[in-house]
């Protein structure tokens, strides 16, 4: 009904379908909402901190952009959003002038899900402002060094992409402040810059650890004969390769940590992976090594995390950062755990220690940010750094809907669109489901109470939200021989036809028709099953990591059509794309119709039509084989066919998801990584969306909440984002990407609900360190598209009906071209005549608002200038009272008479306000005269003002006075009339005794301040009148003619 609605709005409004380029700046009302969570953060990749005001801090992240908090890490903000990329890799700061910042972009920890960079940054603001000084195709800049003397002499230690070989890999110094670089230390196109460390008593001296490791979408490799470490003398002109001569273990090695203390640059530590991983020391300042410890507490994953930090003030002080954390006080000899499993999140990656003050480290993990002041004895965690890695989103029915999703190393999760509470969307209303790396979640279709979770090797359960409960239910195969494969990221897919069926993949396609508790398998093997690619019994190199990473030849998307049961798309790991038309009987693998794709790429999201059965739409990408372009595809019969829709030439990124409107099928969206774009004419046309969103985060999957036509976005970096209400972008989808050609035009309105807004869950009073995701507002919510091209617009007046044909509020709202949004309280106007005065007056207008809108459908008319457009708003009451319409009416009949009342007040109150004007008028003009006149007005006007006071006591109370909080705890007639009102307007039931009452009492005490009024001013005031119109004043008084 819904699709049908817009065909008709199309045609009457006679759209131009033709494909355009889309002023995006049309759209800046729409601004997407990031929700959160921050509770678990995402990888932190590099720290760096002022060290004279280590309040100061800055933190990159793997794919979250660049954050500073100026106040000690409680309090946190992005600074690199409209840059390029988002990956950081490394961060220095020139300690002689803070201001001065060089960051390079893409991590060095190089896991299957890493992200990459593009070149090396620098403020010279304190990160206001970046300018991109070169390097673009390292990839990934692991280490910067500025000289500690010269900020414009930096060393820069490339890693490079560890998906193919290439020749920007190194070690790179300029000393132009970036205008020029030299490639100072290269070894060959597999080896890049693992670590580097100066030595802090000498800027000539560095050691350099080149690595040589490869990542393939089936294996990784760390180490080989090219890895080592190398040792200048000179500020890198001349290098010495260090090795078993030097004590260093013979043999291939790999990835290394690297730490010297200031004092004392003689001890040098090395950390090295090669056959038997080893913590080596060196006494001579790196000439000679000996190997002091070779225990599991040095480290256990050096090709994600292998590093070593000295004390700055204690050479025998160290600290190895790994899965956990491990602090020698003895120069390596011995470790004790400081960082465990528990409490502090595990998995390692950065680390800061203040040379002031060793006392105060911060650490850099999987899970976030954390801020010792103790030297590791208690930790704070940094809440408000939402850098969470969201493989994917789904969303369910709920008042209000929630968000579900599945984070890297970070759990399964669930938390709301939006609260009908106070103060955001914190972390607390976010909730974890499911432990292990989070990736898909499911909530069950009719009770998301339940729903299905996956963790790595291919885990799936069934969870229940409610008691915490988790049902393990992954599939078997009915042979005990077969191995299953699961991909690191499986897929699962939920049956859009029957509520118990759900699919999952291994290298064939499970069916479930009782919600997981029994499988079938219906298919073959789709995927290649290629041997060669099978190999993650034996990945790591010189250290294994057999953790399902690399699993390969699996299933990586399952997408039933919602037009067609019969019909499923599967995509693998290695290059295949197959579709079934019989429910699972028959399959056709349709990879070769995706032109100008390589083969093995992978095909990680398929998205069935909602409008045809042979309509999909395919994201494609082969970035772990060293391409980076985008690949999508678009066929309309079953894959016999296919348009390539998106390449380099059109967005920025290589192509991760992809969502076509479930209700106007020319409007798509797109995710690639680095941003999201969005098209107006199918696919045609790609514009990229900035309003509120990250310039470029790894955009990682969509949905559309269909019920309040949000887009909700799960990124791999910044957790997860909404657009709320994207029915006016349909209407640009309707007309090709443009405005419609009426000067202004109403878009339908999503429902409205009158609801109790609670106060949040935790502290009363959270201060600064609490992080709160953005709310929406509640509401009507009205939009509205104004095309016009005059410089000054007119003011939009919103007119609101009610089902009798009453104009019941009126809104004002100076507009924008392009899209525009005014939200509605809900409310009618008040009957009361002046109530409010000019309070809130905008827009040279002030409606004072009554009581609640009655729930009903209402007409929303738009006026702009001689134009108007329509459209109507559902308003509901709050779905969790019950309420019957009958009490609400007999409510609004008593607010109205208690507003009758007001204006009877509201009157008084005037009247006596232009006495008090009148008087002041007299005191005025009679002040500076010495005449007997003059001075018989001053004292008439003296008295009367004394009296009046008598006369506003009856509706005040007495005056009081003196500091401090002076307050009438009494009733007095003025308050009287506001008691009712809070009964009233508290209830949801009929008025009752206690609410007549209280209007009684109100109306009583008002009738006998009126009469006090009325006899003041038929007595006193007009005798007082009658004096100042017959008293002669000369105001010419002491004036002489020349």
């Amino acid at each position: 009904m819904k699709k049908l609605y817009i065909l008709i709005l199309v045609a009457m409004m006679g759209f131009n379908l033709q494909a355009q380029q889309v002023n995006m700046d049309l759209f800046k009302s729409m601004k997407t909402r990031n929700v959160g969570p921050a509770g678990m953060s995402g990888r932190i990749t590099a720290i760096d901190a002022v060290d004279d005001d280590p309040t100061i801090i800055y933190a990159g992240s793997a794919s979250g952009g660049l954050w500073k908090s100026t106040s000690g890490g409680i309090h946190w903000e992005p600074i690199f959003d409209d840059q390029k990329v988002h990956s950081i890799g490394a961060i220095s700061i020139y300690q002689k002038n803070p201001s001065v910042i060089w960051v390079g972009t893409g991590e060095g920890n190089p896991r299957n899900s890493l992200n990459l960079g593009y070149g090396v940054y620098r403020s010279l603001d304190a990160g206001k402002t970046w300018e991109m000084m070169g390097l673009e195709k390292t990839r990934a800049i692991h280490r910067i060094i500025v000289h500690p003397d010269d900020p414009n002499t930096v060393f820069v230690g490339a890693i490079g992409s560890p998906w193919g070989e290439q020749e920007d890999r190194g070690l790179y110094k300029t000393t132009d402040g970036g205008k020029t670089w030299k490639k100072i230390l290269y070894v060959d196109t597999k080896t890049g810059v693992g670590e580097m460390i100066m030595d802090p008593n000498n800027p000539n001296k560095i050691f350099v650890n080149m690595w040589q490791h490869r990542r393939y979408p089936w294996f990784f490799e760390s180490g080989g004969a090219s890895s080592g470490l190398y040792v200048t003398y000179d500020g890198g002109d001349n290098w010495t390769k260090l090795g078993d001569k030097n004590g260093l273990p013979k043999g291939d090695l790999g990835r290394m940590g690297l730490a010297i203390s200031a004092a004392n640059s003689n001890k040098v530590y090395a950390l090295v992976e090669s056959k038997k991983n080893a913590l080596y020391v060196s006494e001579d300042g790196g000439s000679n090594f000996s190997m002091i410890n070779s225990g599991d507490d040095i480290g256990d994953r050096p090709f994600y995390y292998f590093e070593i930090h000295a004390d700055p003030k204690n050479e025998n002080r160290i600290y190895t950062l790994y899965s956990r954390v491990g602090m020698s006080e003895d120069g390596g000899k011995s470790f004790k755990q400081i960082l465990q499993y528990a409490g502090v999140h595990p998995d390692h990656h950065a680390w800061y220690i203040n040379p002031n003050d060793p006392k105060l480290l911060i650490d850099g993990n999987d899970g976030g940010l954390n801020i010792s002041r103790d030297g590791g004895k208690t930790w704070y965690f940094a809440e408000k750094l939402p850098v969470g890695q969201f493989y994917h989103v789904n969303v369910d029915n709920e008042l209000p809907y929630n968000i579900y999703g599945g984070m890297q190393d970070n759990g399964s999760w669930v938390g709301p669109a939006y609260i009908w509470r106070r103060d955001g969307i914190r972390n607390t209303y976010w909730q974890e489901v499911s432990f292990g790396d989070g990736f898909d979640v499911v909530p069950h279709p009719a009770d998301s109470r339940y729903g299905y979770t996956m963790s790595q090797g291919g885990n799936v359960t069934r969870f229940d939200k409610l008691t915490g409960h988790n049902r393990f239910i992954k599939p078997t195969h009915p042979d005990k021989d077969v191995f299953l494969r699961f991909n690191w990221n499986a897929a699962i897919a939920q049956d859009p036809h029957d509520d118990n069926t759900v699919y999952y993949g291994s290298q064939f396609l499970h069916k479930s028709t009782d919600s997981g508790e029994t499988w079938e398998i219906i298919s073959p093997d789709l995927t290649t099953n290629d041997s060669t690619k099978q190999r993650q019994q034996q990945t790591g190199g010189l250290t294994f990591d057999i953790t399902g990473a690399e699993n390969h030849t699996t299933i990586i998307a399952i997408a039933p059509s919602p037009v067609d049961p019969n019909v499923i798309w599967v995509g693998t790991d290695d290059g295949n794309l197959q579709v079934t038309q019989d429910g699972g009987k028959t399959w056709n693998n349709v990879a070769s119709k995706l032109t100008g794709l390589p083969k093995a790429s992978w095909i990680p999201q398929v998205q069935a039509s909602t409008y045809e059965a042979g309509e999909v739409w395919v994201i494609a990408n082969n970035y772990r084989n060293n391409d980076f372009s985008a690949y999508a595809y678009h066929s309309k019969d079953f894959g016999k066919t296919f348009t390539r829709i998106a390449d380099d030439s059109k967005v920025w990124g290589y192509a991760l998801s992809i969502m076509q409107d479930v209700e106007q099928p020319n409007l798509v969206f797109l995710g690639t990584e680095y941003g999201l774009y969005v098209s107006f004419d199918k696919a045609k046309t790609w514009n990229k969306w900035e309003h509120g969103y990250p310039k470029a985060v790894s955009t990682y999957d969509m949905t559309i909440q269909e019920r309040e036509a949000d887009l909700v976005i799960g990124t791999f970096g910044r957790s997860m984002w909404v657009l709320d209400d994207i029915r006016p972008l349909r209407i640009f989808a309707a007309n090709g990407g443009k405005a419609p050609a009426a000067k202004i035009t109403a878009v339908p309105a999503p429902d409205a609900y009158q609801v109790e807004i609670q106060q949040p869950h935790g502290e009363r009073f959270p201060a600064d360190g609490k992080y709160a995701g953005e709310n929406r507002e509640t509401g009507g919510r009205l939009s509205f598209i104004i095309n016009d091209d005059k410089e000054k617009l007119d003011t939009v007046t919103v007119n609101i009906y009610n089902q009798a044909g009453e104009q019941i509020r009126t809104l004002k709202t100076a507009p924008q071209k392009g899209v525009n949004r005014v939200n509605w309280g809900l409310d009618r106007k008040s009957t009361a005549e002046n109530a409010g005065g000019n309070r809130g007056r905008r827009n040279g207008f002030y409606e004072p608002s009554g009581g609640d809108a009655l729930p009903g459908t209402y007409k929303v008319e738009f006026v702009y200038g001689e134009e108007k457009a329509e459209t109507s708003i559902n308003v509901y009451a709050d779905p969790r009272i019950e309420i019957q319409l009958a009490n609400l009416k007999a409510r609004e009949d008593f607010t109205k008479k208690l507003e009758a009342l007001q204006t009877e007040m509201s009157t008084a109150t005037n009247q006596m306000s232009e006495a008090e004007k009148a008087i002041k008028k007299v005191e005025d003009m009679t002040k500076d005269l010495d005449s007997e006149e003059a001075k018989e007005l001053a004292k008439a006007a003296k008295e009367i003002k004394k009296k009046l006071e008598t006369v506003k006591e009856a509706f005040n109370g007495p005056t009081r006075e003196g500091q401090g909080i002076v307050r009438n705890l009494y009733p007095t007639t003025m308050t009287m009339q506001f008691a009712p009102r809070r009964y009233v307007g508290s209830s949801y039931g009929a008025p009752g005794e206690t609410e007549e009452r209280l209007y009684q009492h109100a109306k009583e005490s008002a009738e006998e301040a009126f009469k006090v009024l009325e006899e003041f001013m038929s007595g006193e005031w007009k005798a007082f009148e009658e004096k100042v119109k017959n008293t002669p004043v000369n105001l010419f008084e002491g004036v002489k003619e020349k």
